[in-house]
């Protein structure tokens, strides 16, 4: 069976590479085999061991310096040679023969999703086996205005990708508990993310952004999320069940 991609996407600082070692350590600790790839050339660092690491022949800084440009021009030529070399690291990822590759993308997440070079680059490595975990940021997430602001972006990776998602509200552990509770109730019930909505933003603009919200609202946008934490593992097992029902209709990997 071809192994299942999970890609964590989301702004910049939303957790996506602590949460992609956090997975990481979890199916370690279940006995699940799986990989990790960092497709991020702009990493100062990563806290997982990747399998596989563009930065061996990829680096931002080494562009940057070749070919004479800024770090967002440098993102961007990045992006257009990864998509060129796709190819090849599909057949190397394909020689690891994991279920699972667990793949942590670039930190600008409008490099990575809206660019038809990331699109060829995510077919030629996992095509229709693949998977979206989009993750929240709390820190934006805790206002009305900032939830649907990530729901709203939310919608439009998954329209450019065409592929199953996942929200995924991360860092959980960075709210307390009736502030978690405040955002899970406007997932639970869209009346009530509007109404606060409306106590937000008393502003001569506020009937469009309204009219807007409806219209998000009819397309389905407002989904609930899995809150999630790296530091406490709270969620992983809810993203991995999740995967589990969409591609192997809830069978479980793992020998027992």
């Amino acid at each position: 069976m071809e192994p299942v991609a999970i890609y964590f996407l989301g702004t910049a600082g939303s957790g996506k590479t602590s949460l992609t070692h956090a997975f990481q350590r979890w199916m370690q600790q279940k006995g699940l085999d799986c990989i990790a790839v960092n497709l991020d050339p702009g990493a100062d660092k990563l806290p997982f061991t990747a399998d596989y690491d563009i930065r061996e022949w990829l680096d931002l800084r080494k562009v940057m310096e070749e070919y004479n440009l800024g770090p967002n021009g440098a993102q961007i030529a990045c992006a257009d040679l990864l998509a060129l070399k796709a190819n090849e690291i599909h057949e190397i990822l394909d020689s690891f023969r994991a279920p699972y590759i667990l793949i942590d993308t670039p930190g600008q997440l409008e490099l990575f999703s809206f660019r038809k070079s990331s699109r060829v680059v995510v077919e030629a490595l996992s095509g229709e086996r693949s998977a979206l975990a989009f993750l929240l940021d709390p820190s934006v997430a805790k206002v009305p205005s900032g939830y649907v602001s990530q729901l709203m972006l939310a919608a439009t990776v998954q329209f450019r990708f065409s592929l199953p998602m996942m929200n995924v509200l991360s860092k959980t552990d960075m709210l307390d508990e009736k502030e978690l509770e405040t955002i899970a109730g406007w997932a639970e019930d869209p009346h009530r993310l509007q109404a606060a909505m409306e106590d937000e933003m008393r502003t001569p603009q506020m009937v469009f952004n309204m009219e807007m919200f409806r219209a998000l609202e009819s397309l389905g946008t407002f989904r609930n999320f899995i809150p999630a934490s790296a530091e406490t593992g709270t969620g992983i097992e809810d993203i991995y069940t999740g995967i589990q029902n969409h591609f192997h209709g809830g069978e479980d990997l793992s020998k027992d």
